[in-house]
């Protein structure tokens, strides 16, 4: 029997269950341009992703302003599965944003794991680890709120310095009713050490909800090795995935084939350029010299973008 290498919370409008050769990703964006976000997510589920995140929307000013709304959130029918995260630092709030973008989704998640100082000063991200009360009533009030029996309602979480404490933390909020938790396996102060597979295995041991792991995940080795040594059921991707959309496909580095069709996605969903040149700045960073990437990076327009391609990888775009 071949072992189940990478799994997947996978839902299509019904309950997260795990599928076999499954990856879950991340897809995450440089700029608030309204459709690269949609743009990529559309890339990368080319490339065998089976359930895309947006980028973390603030809910605060998601449920006050339509504006925001149409700024943070576009997706389309095909954009699916499809899982929101939301900051939030209350329940009311959480509930209400959740209930906004329900018909559009599959699910909603909540940012706990974000480290950076802004966020957790407006009671964001990765505070929420040591106010388990708080999240676990946010979860409640979600499900509350949003009725739907088929649609989730996640966590994604770092670790705390003793992670015996994230362990009860994840006990709690699976209680509280939560759908799954993704473990990013570093604290709220660590950036590039290792993260600790010891303790993404130990979280999943100890509940019997779906756990997804991240950190790490650069190449698909990366992602069949954590699978293995923790026995998560999915993998979560997003700066080795911003390099490599390819990636879960199977490819080492990203192959013309998906340069080409990022070109064709972006162009055809309007993404501003900053945007849609930034990210073949990642695609292309295996396979461009020192010389080629200084050249490449200064380009300033479509055009020259597209005539450098063709020149360089022999890229048809007629």
């Amino acid at each position: 029997m071949l072992p189940v290498y990478v799994c997947v919370c996978a839902c299509t409008r019904a309950r997260l269950r795990v599928r076999k050769s499954a990856r879950v990703c991340v897809c995450l964006c440089w700029r608030k341009t309204v459709n690269v976000r949609l743009a990529f997510r559309s890339l990368v589920r080319k490339y065998g992703c089976d359930l895309c995140f947006t980028p973390m929307i603030i809910s605060n000013s998601f449920i006050q302003s339509v504006r925001a709304r149409h700024s943070d959130f576009t997706t389309c029918k095909e954009d699916r599965p499809l899982i929101v995260q939301f900051a939030a630092n209350n329940s009311e709030e959480l509930a209400d944003a959740s209930r906004l973008v329900a018909p559009y989704c599959d699910g909603v998640d909540l940012n706990c794991g974000c480290p950076q100082r802004w966020a957790m000063a407006e009671g964001y991200g990765a505070c929420l680890i040591h106010k388990p009360e708080l999240v676990a009533d946010m979860i409640r009030q979600t499900r509350n709120l949003v009725t739907d029996p088929d649609f989730t309602v996640s966590i994604k979480i770092r670790i705390h310095e003793d992670y015996r404490k994230t362990v009860e933390f994840a006990r709690q909020m699976e209680a509280a009713g939560v759908s799954f938790i993704t473990v990013h396996g570093r604290t709220q102060e660590q950036r590039t050490e290792p993260v600790c597979l010891e303790a993404i295995r130990e979280i999943k041991s100890a509940v019997n909800i779906p756990v997804v792991a991240n950190g790490d995940v650069r190449t698909m080795e990366d992602a069949l090795r954590i699978q293995e040594g923790t026995g998560v059921n999915g993998v979560m991707s997003a700066r080795g995935i911003l390099e490599n959309p390819a990636m879960y496909a199977g490819y080492d580095s990203t192959p013309i084939e998906c340069v080409k069709d990022w070109v064709s996605i972006a162009l055809s969903t309007g993404t501003h350029f900053s945007c849609f040149h930034h990210h073949l700045i990642y695609m292309l960073n295996k396979s461009l010299t020192r010389a080629d990437k200084k050249y490449f990076n200064v380009l300033g327009s479509i055009p020259g973008v597209l005539n450098y391609l063709n020149e360089k990888y022999m890229i048809d775009f007629t």
